[in-house]
């Protein structure tokens, strides 16, 4: 990339529109290089991290969380090994809400 720009500032002084196009042709490939290997490495770094959190720790780092805002998520692992979380109201709750929604309603 560095090649390119130096050469770029070449073409640039000489005003040789040829060799300011195929300069600019290089670059362009050069940058779609640069981009596919930034991608790569995007989700390579993506897996990684992924990989190496340890579920318990995660676990019980979504349940403290949990704990603290008042809910309650169940855990359930699917046959593909990976885990969904639902979040439930208490159902004493719902159904103080419910009595009152009533209890509105009669009025």
């Amino acid at each position: 990339m560095a090649g390119v720009v130096k050469g770029m500032e070449a073409a640039m002084k000489s005003m040789n529109l040829e060799q300011i196009s195929q300069l600019m042709d290089r670059f362009e490939r050069e940058f779609e290089n640069l981009d596919v290997q930034s991608q790569v490495m995007e989700g390579t770094m993506c897996n990684t991290s992924t990989l190496t959190a340890p579920e318990g720790e995660v676990n019980m780092l979504m349940q403290e969380a949990a704990d603290e805002a008042g809910i309650e998520i169940k855990m359930q692992l699917p046959d593909g090994g990976k885990s969904t979380v639902g979040t439930a109201t208490a159902s004493g709750e719902q159904d103080e809400l419910s009595q009152r929604l009533a209890a509105l309603r009669q009025n």
